[in-house]
């Protein structure tokens, strides 16, 4: 699977996603009218990486970067192997314990410990190669930013990574990247879905997801219901009605369809419950990108599959009254002498 996921791709993987909506439009599933009014979310992708914290992060950089030079032959002053492990020992006790002022000290001396790292493999390997090089580079972006930047790195392995607010009281933050999704109002056929690196405002999101849609589907849309956070993108998409909830009168057909906005949260809950975009275990942004087009196929495949059930079993029930359907037995009179 690793092999043809990296085959394919992303654009591959929104070809097969196209593909699922033309099995649902030739089975009469999906039709023009359904396309035309859509909702449209966003939510967002974890990445399958630790809470992160400065002094984990540090003393990570710390023995990559000492493993980088042992497997180079650099010989380093110092790999502070022993020290570093016991340093974030004892940050961990004393934050448990509530010490903050303790565990600040230890945090510090992590971040020392890495930047004295550093700067020896830079004195004595003046000329890194490609991947240390870059491995360098992370280290300093690493060991330069402070709490209040933007843009922080939050992983080595995965530096793509962003701390995304979305407000909610069991998870004030998250470590991933947006994913914006599109589904029909009507009978929640999934249209839409993109990864959507460097935590754009929703608003801005709304003309690349309608477009993917339109895409996708080869039909127009003229309704998209959202919530709140599309607040001020009409003007990125003046061919599209943009509605949101407010407190002016609309009509009863339009308040009907607006109710029917929340049946895009449902239908994010079963992308991450059942088709894992939960948590993305891909490398990269092009892996966040693929993760999400696999899991809205898969969110497609579920439902193509269950319409076919609903036929086989509407077949198989009618087989089984044809056969046990039987034609009243003529019963004779025998008479004994």
């Amino acid at each position: 699977m690793s092999r043809w996921r990296k085959r394919v791709g992303s654009d591959g993987a929104e070809s097969l996603l196209q593909e699922t909506i033309e099995a649902a439009k030739r089975g009469g599933l999906l039709k023009r009218s359904d396309v035309e009014r859509v909702n449209v979310d966003t939510t967002v992708q974890e990445k399958a990486i630790a809470f992160p914290t400065d002094a984990r992060l540090y003393h990570k950089a710390r023995q990559r970067l000492t493993r980088e030079a042992v497997r180079r032959g650099i010989k380093l002053r110092q790999s502070y192997a022993r020290v570093g492990k016991r340093t974030l020992q004892a940050q961990s006790r004393y934050a448990h314990a509530m010490q903050f002022k303790r565990a600040r000290r230890q945090t510090r001396r992590l971040r020392t410990i890495l930047g004295r790292v550093m700067r020896d493999i830079e004195r004595k390997c003046p000329h890194p190669d490609a991947e240390l090089s870059r491995l360098l580079e992370l280290c300093e972006r690493l060991h330069a930013q402070r709490r209040t930047d933007s843009g922080k790195l939050y992983s080595l392995w995965a530096p793509e990574v962003e701390c995304i607010s979305k407000g909610k009281a069991h998870k004030r933050y998250e470590f991933g990247c947006k994913v914006g999704v599109v589904s029909t109002s009507k009978k929640n056929w999934l249209v839409g879905v993109q990864a959507l690196h460097g935590n754009p405002y929703d608003g801005h999101t709304l003309k690349a997801s309608l477009d993917q849609a339109e895409r996708s589907t080869g039909m127009p849309v003229h309704h998209a219901f959202v919530d709140k956070g599309y607040r001020g993108s009409r003007d990125s998409v003046p061919q599209v009605a943009v509605h949101w909830p407010d407190r002016r009168r609309k009509d009863r057909s339009l308040r009907r369809w607006m109710k029917r906005r929340s049946a895009v949260e449902p239908v994010i809950g079963h992308m991450k419950s059942d088709c894992r975009m939960d948590r993305n275990y891909l490398h990269g942004e092009e892996g966040d990108r693929t993760n999400a087009l696999l899991a809205g196929c898969g969110f497609n495949l579920r439902k193509l599959m269950r319409e076919l059930s609903r036929v086989v079993s509407r077949l198989l029930l009618v087989v089984l009254l044809v056969f046990s359907w039987r034609r009243p037995a003529i019963q004779t009179g025998v008479t004994t002498a």
